[in-house]
């Protein structure tokens, strides 16, 4: 019935009367109403003033999206379909609160377009982390997440239950605009604990931490080693010189390579570990794994979304142990063309667990490591390869965005002692070429199939966002040479490159990287802006991502068993879009968990640091204050209320003016600062300009 309403409403972008649509589709009135009503409530049709009924997309004053809730009280719409991000002033939030899925009228302040909340479509929001507080003898909760301007009337609570507990509550039904009564489903543990903190986050983001006793039943039975019966139908690669390359504290190791150098090409193998024969549809494990969608890496926890047993055991390229695994071997002439490969299910041996660190000492300083020796020869071969394949992506368009990243050290008790840039090397750049390269293999050789297929895609971006970055580069009087600039990849690697003199070169890359949109999981193979490549998938990490999983059982299908038929294909063009839809939303609450903790943690450790002095760049203006981002990358807030006189806004300037003294602080200024708070459970860290730092 939705589809051929949507069709109907469709045909043209003109809004119709519940009886014109019953009148061409001749259906059942009362199911018409309540398909209608879902639609509506989907946000897929808007049903207008008058009655009558009309394609969303058709509406250009309105937008659905998710509300996000900014720590002041404003908010702002996300909407990928667009992708846009809409301010809404706190006074148009209608009750909207964090997480609800709304449906915003768009007008226009100041040449700024604002949004307001037109109806609450779905409160997205169904569990929430709280501390307890009783009062008197009765449990009240205090939400971790001070963005949800809420109140959860608790409905029960455990017998064991004191001041200080940390709480999962499920909410339940709404008895005010802003209030909610909900269920305590179980206690975390005491705040005062050691890790309660991450783990209060993974539970805030729905990551799982525990597997369920069926589970792990199953897993029980999965052998801890190779079977003979395990060997059959696979080629023997355990006298070949393979081994893996990871971060010192890698435990789950999910791909290995290998090389061999002729006079007019290199053979390179990408063998990976083969997760989807020992993680099979319609099983316990199977549906745990499509749940939790990826692992988490929570500062130094990693929340798996396989069992220990096999992320770190018979799934683990670990060395000196037979491993069944996808091989990936392809013939790469020396300008990076892959002129021949083979796919095909194998059995390894690493010969040895590499770790980056040593590895770049070979690569940059000439140095070999004990234990290295051996394989020297192999790794500056791949080093050669890598440059090939490196130079070649950037040819293809492969944008190089060069952000950097915050590193957590903790102590013994979990307690951040330090924030340091993450380091990328040459090691860390050849396996990503050469995974790049292998995945793009597999993609392609499947789209040439015409099978239904999972892919990473990333759309191009719209021009109007390209537009503002390049008015922004404008506004900061920074000259680059616009001719010639479109929505192309090479065009915006052009860009990158133009900029990458300037001091202000980070934090440029990061505002372009904002107006690109997000990279996701789709049956729809629209390309990989990012990469400049046509087909691309993720194949490499099944042990830590259920995408690549699938791809695993897509190549076990197709190539392996050979089940190419009718029902086949039928059964993966109706559960593809399914899987890519939840893993897409997996990822990014695993992203934005891991930013929560990095946040908290960064708090931490600046608690410390009251009262010191640094240097850093602006990198956003609001009209509440500007953030500053010190080396380490800690980011913290001047408000405005800190500065001397009275300041305004100037959005055209990114900047603050102050009425009186005319000083300016604008995006991407040096500014010295002067730590005035920092508070881990509100997750913030605050500045103050330091005497004699006005610009």
């Amino acid at each position: 019935m939705k589809d051929r309403i949507l069709e109907y409403l469709d045909d043209k972008d003109i809004a119709k009367s519940l009886k014109e649509i019953n009148d061409y589709l001749k259906c059942d009135l009362d199911l018409l109403k309540d398909s209608l009503i879902e639609l509506v409530n989907e946000g897929i049709v808007h049903e207008t003033k008058k009655g009558k009924y009309i394609l969303l997309k058709y509406c250009k004053s309105l937008r659905v999206g998710k509300i996000d809730i900014a720590k002041n009280g404003y908010g702002f719409l996300e909407n990928k379909d667009y992708n846009e991000d809409i301010f809404i002033n706190k006074d148009n939030l209608n009750n909207a609160i964090e997480g609800d899925i709304a449906l915003v009228d768009l007008f226009t302040r100041n040449g700024k377009t604002e949004g307001k909340v037109i109806k609450v479509l779905k409160r997205n929001i169904n569990r929430l982390i709280g501390e307890i507080l009783f009062v008197g003898n009765i449990p009240t909760i205090i939400l971790d997440d001070k963005k949800l301007d809420i109140e959860v009337e608790l409905e029960n609570y455990f017998n064991n239950l004191v001041d200080g507990h940390k709480v999962l509550v499920e909410l339940k039904e709404q008895i005010g605009p802003k209030k909610f009564k909900g269920i305590i489903t179980k206690i975390i543990g005491h705040k005062n604990d050691p890790d309660i903190d991450i783990l209060s986050i993974a539970y805030k983001y729905n990551i799982e931490l525990e597997f369920s006793d069926e589970v792990m039943e199953e897993v029980a039975n999965i052998p801890s080693g190779v079977l003979e019966k395990d060997r059959i139908g696979r080629v023997d690669l355990t006298n070949e010189e393979i081994f893996t390359i990871d971060g010192d504290d890698t435990k789950d190791i999910d791909d290995a390579i290998s090389i061999k150098e002729f006079s007019d090409h290199f053979e390179l193998g990408v063998h990976i570990a083969d997760v989807s024969y020992y993680v099979r549809r319609g099983t316990k494990l199977y549906d745990a794994a499509y749940e939790r969608g990826t692992s988490s890496y929570l500062a130094d926890r990693v929340l798996p979304m396989l069992p220990h047993e096999l992320s770190n055991g018979i799934c683990s390229l670990n060395p000196g142990v037979d491993r069944l695994a996808i091989s990936v071997i392809m013939n790469i002439d020396l300008d990076g063309k892959v002129k021949e490969y083979d796919i095909f299910p194998s059995i390894i041996k690493s010969r040895k667990q590499m770790t980056y660190k040593c590895v770049n000492k070979i690569l940059e300083e000439n140095t070999t490591p004990e234990g290295y020796e051996e394989f020297q020869n192999s790794l500056l071969k791949m080093q050669k390869l890598a440059k090939i394949l490196r130079n070649k992506m950037i040819k293809n368009g492969y944008i190089e965005f060069e952000i950097p990243e915050a590193k957590i050290i903790q102590d013994e008790n979990g307690k951040c002692i330090d924030v340091v840039k993450r380091e990328q090397h040459e090691g860390e750049l050849l396996i990503e070429c050469f995974m790049i390269a292998c995945n793009e293999v597999v993609a392609t050789h499947i789209t040439n199939m015409d099978l239904p297929f999972i892919y990473r895609v990333h759309g191009i971006p719209k021009k109007e966002k390209i537009d503002e970055f390049l008015n922004l580069l404008k506004i900061l009087n920074i000259k680059v040479n616009t001719k010639g600039i479109n929505e192309s990849s090479k065009s915006m690697q052009e860009l990158l490159n133009d900029l990458k003199d300037n001091d202000k070169k980070e934090i440029l890359s990061t505002l372009l990287l904002r107006s690109m949109q997000k990279a996701i999981y789709s049956p729809n193979n629209i390309g990989h802006f990012g990469l400049g490549l046509k087909n691309y998938t993720h194949f490499t990490s099944p042990i830590r991502r259920f995408p690549d999983t699938t791809v695993h059982e897509l190549l076990r299908a197709y190539l392996f068993d050979k089940n190419i038929n009718n029902n086949t294909i039928k059964f993966y063009s109706n559960v593809l879009d399914e899987i890519a839809i939840h893993s897409s939303e997996r990822e990014q609450a695993s992203v934005d968990a891991e930013r929560e903790v990095v946040d908290m943690k960064v708090a931490e450790y600046m608690e410390s640091h009251i009262g010191e002095e640094y240097e850093g760049i602006i990198t956003s203006v609001t009209n509440f204050g500007f953030f500053v981002s010190l080396p380490n990358l800690i980011e913290g807030l001047v408000h405005i209320k800190s500065l001397e006189g009275y300041y305004h806004y100037v959005p055209e300037l990114l900047a603050l003016v102050g009425e009186d003294n005319k000083i300016k602080y604008q995006l991407g200024d040096t500014i010295k600062i002067k730590v005035v708070g920092a508070n881990k459970l509100e997750k913030t860290v605050d500045f103050e300009v330091s005497d004699g730092s006005n610009k």
